[in-house]
Order: structure tokens, then C-alpha cells, then sequence
């Protein structure tokens, strides 16, 4: 009778198991197709190069703190050999205050470059960014125009290119710290090992 029972509870975990590991694999699936629906838009290939204005830094203060138009490829220049992170966000969107802390973490480590969609002029961006804390440098987009052209029609948004100038990975929506890194990490890595091996 014993053995009965545990042969019975043995079935019904299995059972269970492979419900479970359907779900998981619905979930999944469900989980890329809307990312993949989401980004259609967004960049691949060469990263789009666009005249950018800076708002002004967290630390510049009064006539001091300019608003130079610069590019994407002239920011680059500045992180020679890395692989950099473009952030889409706006100061009226709840989901991007939520990954404040996230970017801002990971501005430590890898270069970070935000655009602030349709959150007004530079100086009402570098005062919202002294307000939260917020350390990257931004670009300010009062019209939305320059996300447009990236194909960004919704924030947040995050899009990472490679040291050669190639966008990885582009993604819309939350996005966790790890996963922001762990993306960065395979751009900034991929090119070298396809260095690596033998050329055809």
C-alpha cells in the first residue's frame, strides 16, 4: 500500500513537472515575441550617428554650464575600445524612475549616455537629473524627434552598441542592472574573440 502511494506521488510530480516546464517555455516565448514586437524599430547594424545637445552636467553650474551640440560619434570618441550604452528615458515616466538606480550603478562602470525624450529644454533636464541623482551625461530630445529616428516609441529604452561602432542589443521596456551588464559585457567581449579565430 506504501509503495502504492509513492508511486502515485512519484506520477503526479512528474506530471506536474512537465505542466510547469510547459508553462515556462509559453512564458518564454510570450516574453521575446513581445520584446521582439517592441523593437522592431529600433537600430541595428551601424549605430545612426546624430547631432546631440548636452544638457549640462550634473556639476556645471550658472554660465559655466553649456549646452555645446556635439554627436553620438564624437561622445563615442571619447570611450575608445568600449562598448557604450544609450539610454532612452523620460522625467514623466514611472517605469524609468524605477531604473534610475540601475543605470546610475551602472554609469560607474561603462559609459552611459542618456536621452531625455520630451522632458523639456537642457536646463529642465540637468535639474531634473541634480534633483534624483542622476550622474550620466544626457542629450535632451524636447520633441521627441531625435528618439523617432532611432525607432524609440516607447521609454525606457536601451540600446548598446560596440566599440566598432555596431548595435548589439537594443531593448524597450524595464530592464534589470544584471541585464544591462551582462549585454555590455558581450558586446564589449564578441568582437575580440571573433578576433581570435582564424580567418576564411
Amino acid at each position: 500500500m506504501l509503495k502504492a502511494l509513492a508511486t502515485r506521488a512519484a506520477q503526479s510530480l512528474r506530471k506536474s513537472w512537465k505542466q510547469h516546464l510547459t508553462t515556462l517555455a509559453l512564458a518564454w516565448v510570450a516574453i521575446v515575441a513581445v520584446d521582439t514586437w517592441r523593437t522592431r524599430d529600433l537600430p541595428q547594424g551601424p549605430a545612426p550617428d546624430v547631432a546631440l545637445v548636452m544638457a549640462p552636467s550634473a556639476g556645471a553650474a550658472g554660465a559655466a554650464a553649456t549646452t555645446a551640440p556635439t554627436t553620438l560619434a564624437a561622445w563615442r570618441a571619447q570611450h575608445p575600445g568600449q562598448a557604450v550604452a544609450v539610454h532612452f528615458w523620460a522625467e514623466w515616466c514611472s517605469i524609468c524612475k524605477l531604473e534610475e538606480p540601475s543605470i546610475a550603478s551602472l554609469s560607474t562602470t561603462w559609459p552611459v549616455l542618456g536621452v531625455a525624450m520630451q522632458s523639456g529644454n537642457a536646463e529642465r533636464v540637468a535639474q531634473v537629473q541634480r534633483q534624483r541623482g542622476m550622474p550620466w551625461q544626457t542629450a535632451v530630445d524636447p520633441q521627441g524627434t531625435l528618439s523617432r529616428s532611432w525607432g524609440v516609441r516607447s521609454v525606457p529604452a536601451l540600446v548598446v552598441i560596440d566599440a566598432h561602432g555596431q548595435v548589439r542589443f537594443a531593448t524597450s521596456g524595464y530592464t534589470p542592472e544584471w541585464a544591462m551588464r551582462l549585454r555590455l559585457w558581450w558586446a564589449q567581449t564578441m568582437p575580440q574573440w571573433k578576433a581570435l579565430l582564424p580567418k576564411k
